[in-house]
């Protein structure tokens, strides 16, 4: 229920509700501004949601393209007769056109290990002294090392003192030392025992030396070279020994990336006289739902975008950042975005993915299938994972790219474009704080005049009724 003034209430006063009408005064004073901030705070809201909607979108579709390139699926894949023996990875970047190699595993690489003689408490002091670590090519007959070659590597020197002078210690100040073998400490029921192992390749054989310190000997006993009695070699280091194509090449590891152009291979049993033939499989399938991923994600993102850029009522209408950005998606199907031989594929309207007249894609299925028989590679380069940021010859994922870091910029692209309608935004409460201050002053000021009218009319009232008084008591004299 509203109040109504006190002089109208008791019925003094002009007898008019002055607290609703200077209400309804000032509400007709400011209508016209408070619309418009609203209207303009409505379409800021959604010219920033718009903005970073679609910057959103399109830097996620540029990810997930690049994702699914790197991954590896769309790229022609090398492929073994025998598994067993040896598996194949296709490296990064890598063309795989020629592909076709013979490989024959004829040893694997192998660490050096040795172990110490049983001991019944790990914890025990062994001794103290310095354990001399040496790396070189070793000879071994029967776990027993019978020849040593030091290499160029300078020895290194592990202490061990009274602190760590058991199995236990001796092993973290191996560990600690990260020469390039490791140290740990098993278990059975024969009691305890250090085993020490490096690297593979037959160049990193290693020696350990004690040199006792004087009243506390017993170091000696995990010496590992020539004449050492106390530790057993459980493997020799060695190389691993591989025949591509019929010529016999060596390597320290069993993870080799550089004997097949474009191919790691990765040895698991040695076969010698199995031939293993390293050949490729086109990923065709995987080629031709890509293309038609791609086209649908795109129309997607583009129909969006579109939306928002309607001449009429599109949020961002007026926006040069998301016009620029929609050009730019226009112009993916016939930009070059892959290099390849005359005659070759080198845009996505060669291979049949294109441009329909309301701007979405669509796929020529059968153009699409033509092209992964006639150019395969030409198409797997249009769908290659990128290098670097250029935005031509890079495949249409860097293509791609290049549109999502013109929309992310905050100099020209969308990511400026929702940064400057956040701050006309913020500009804005500033405004609408500034009317609402006006309103207060307005309504105080008009408050105080109706009220000083109030006042001046219950004076006049008043006399009024003095002199209609006086009047009366007159004309009954009379």
């Amino acid at each position: 229920m509203a109040i109504e003034s006190i002089a109208k209430t008791i019925g003094t006063g002009s007898g008019i509700d002055t607290t609703a009408l200077v209400q309804s005064l000032v509400d007709a004073q400011f209508e016209l501004k408070n619309a418009a901030l609203t209207k303009r705070e409505e379409t800021l809201t959604a010219q920033i949601t718009a903005a970073a909607t679609h910057k959103s979108n399109i830097t996620g579709f540029a990810t997930a393209l690049a994702n699914l390139t790197r991954g590896g699926t769309l790229a022609t894949q090398p492929t073994t007769s025998h598994s067993s023996i040896l598996g194949v990875t296709r490296l990064s970047g890598a063309n795989l056109a020629t592909l076709n190699a013979k490989v024959e595993v004829r040893q694997l690489a192998a660490p050096q290990s040795a172990a110490s003689a049983a001991l019944t408490d790990r914890t025990a002091a062994i001794g103290q002294g310095t354990l001399t670590l040496t790396f070189g090519t070793a000879t071994v007959v029967e776990g027993a090392m019978t020849g040593f070659t030091p290499g160029s590597a300078a020895p290194v020197a592990i202490t061990i003192g009274p602190d760590n002078s058991s199995l236990d210690g001796i092993a973290t100040a191996i560990n600690a030392a990260k020469a390039g073998i490791t140290a740990s400490v098993v278990t059975d029921s024969g009691g305890a025992r250090l085993v020490v192992k490096g690297a593979s390749g037959e160049a990193r054989a290693f020696t350990l030396t004690a040199t006792e310190t004087p009243d506390h000997s017993g170091l000696a006993a995990l010496n590992v070279g020539i004449g050492a009695t106390g530790t057993t070699i459980g493997s020799a280091a060695a190389d691993a020994i591989v025949a591509v194509d019929g010529i016999a090449l060596r390597r320290d590891g069993n993870s080799i990336s550089d004997l097949v152009p474009g191919v790691r291979l990765d040895l698991s049993s040695a076969q010698p006289g199995t031939i293993v033939t390293i050949g490729k499989t086109t990923p065709t399938s995987a080629l031709l739902q890509a293309a038609q991923d791609f086209v649908a994600t795109y129309n997607e993102v583009f129909s969006a975008l579109n939306k928002d850029l309607d001449p009429l009522d599109g949020a961002l209408r007026g926006d040069a950042a998301a016009k620029a950005v929609k050009r730019q998606l226009q112009q993916i199907t016939v930009a070059q975005v892959a290099t390849g031989a005359a005659g070759e594929p080198t845009t996505l309207a060669q291979i049949g993915i294109r441009t329909e007249r309301d701007g979405t894609l669509s796929v020529d299925t059968a153009a699409l299938s033509r092209a992964l028989v006639d150019y395969p590679q030409a198409v797997e380069r249009l769908f290659a994972e990128p290098v670097g940021t250029n935005a031509t010859g890079n495949g249409v994922a860097g293509a791609l790219n290049a549109i999502a870091a013109t929309a992310s910029s905050t100099t020209r692209g969308l990511g400026a474009s929702e940064a400057s309608y956040t701050r006309a935004k913020a500009d804005l409460d500033e405004d609408k704080a500034d009317v609402l201050a006006k309103v207060e002053d307005t309504r105080t000021r008009m408050t105080r005049q109706f009220a000083s009218m109030d006042a001046k009319v219950a004076v006049y009232k008043s006399t009024m009724s003095f002199l209609e008084s006086q009047v009366e008591a007159w004309n009954k004299q009379n």
